[in-house]
């Protein structure tokens, strides 16, 4: 749905969208990474029977919305949500609301803390200004359930693997487990002896964690984790795939520094409504990289 905003709502009604029916919007309500308290969700059955038609629709990025609701009773709906402690969610030219999976709170493939980095980059960006809409998602492993490399800014969980010879049995599940075929085994002896060895391209390698979590000799151990980083991912009417800034971040500051200097590159660089994907192939890849990694 296109989105649409009136000169005539205060600043404190963002969120709420006009309906192509005559005075009708919808609330775009905040959920951090998808998460609700059961009260929450309570107050928002509330307000969708009292304020809307009963209903509420589940958009694309983990977020509740209540469609139909008078432009008379939008002040009163928006009350009774704050007491619950729900806010009203992004629209327009700014940051949106981050998107995050579980993590490794509850997934099994989770290799960082999804919530903790979502309700961070909430803190720091939600709601700032940029030359168009502004996405992120934050996503524990590269099953990329949250399709980082579809927003302007993904956040995947990542490890960087190494082999521990002493403890290879050389079953070579490794080899078939590898979804990229990063790992080479190489054999080597004469006269009678035989050694192997396993070596991984780490060009190729997607810091997923198959190795290190399947190997039962424990062979394959995490030497290091972190976040990979992209930038400039987009859908909608000329979809881009995001480019990947950095592989392998080992420190939280410099993930949300590099972040904050991505958005910095988009608003001085970003055309009106223009997605940093875009901007970036405007531009190139190489001077948007060097611009935030410092390397000019």
């Amino acid at each position: 749905m296109v989105e649409h905003e009136l000169a005539v709502l205060p600043m404190n009604m963002a969120g709420m969208i006009r309906q192509k029916q005559h005075d009708y919007y919808f609330l775009r309500l905040k959920a951090v990474a998808g998460d609700l308290t059961a009260t929450q969700m309570a107050c928002i059955a509330l307000v969708a029977e009292r304020y809307g038609r009963g209903a509420v629709h589940l958009s694309t990025r983990q977020g509740i919305e209540i469609h139909h609701v008078h432009h008379d009773n939008l002040e009163s709906a928006r009350r009774v949500l704050e007491v619950a402690g729900i806010q009203m969610g992004a629209s327009g030219n700014t940051v949106r609301v981050i998107v995050a999976c579980p993590g490794e709170a509850t997934c099994k493939w989770g290799v960082m803390d999804t919530k903790k980095i979502a309700k961070e980059l909430d803190r720091r960006f939600f709601n700032q200004e940029a030359p168009s809409k502004f996405k992120m998602a934050v996503t524990g492993c590269a099953n990329n359930c949250t399709k980082a490399n579809e927003n302007d800014i993904g956040i995947r969980g990542a490890i960087e693997p190494a082999w521990v010879s002493v403890s290879c049995c050389d079953c070579q599940l490794c080899l078939q487990l590898c979804p990229v075929k990063a790992i080479e085994r190489k054999e080597s002896g004469s006269n009678g002896t035989r050694a192997f060895s396993y070596t991984i391209d780490r060009d190729r390698c997607i810091n997923c964690s198959i190795c290190t979590q399947h190997c039962s000799g424990e062979a394959w151990e995490v030497a290091r984790q972190g976040y990979t980083l992209f930038i400039g991912g987009t859908m909608g009417k000329i979809p881009r795939f995001a480019t990947v800034l950095k592989h392998m971040i080992q420190s939280e500051e410099e993930l949300y520094d590099l972040i904050q200097k991505a958005l910095t590159c988009h608003r001085k660089h970003g055309k009106k409504k223009e997605r940093f994907g875009h901007t970036i192939d405007r531009i190139g890849i190489e001077a948007v990289r060097a611009e935030i990694l410092g390397t000019t």
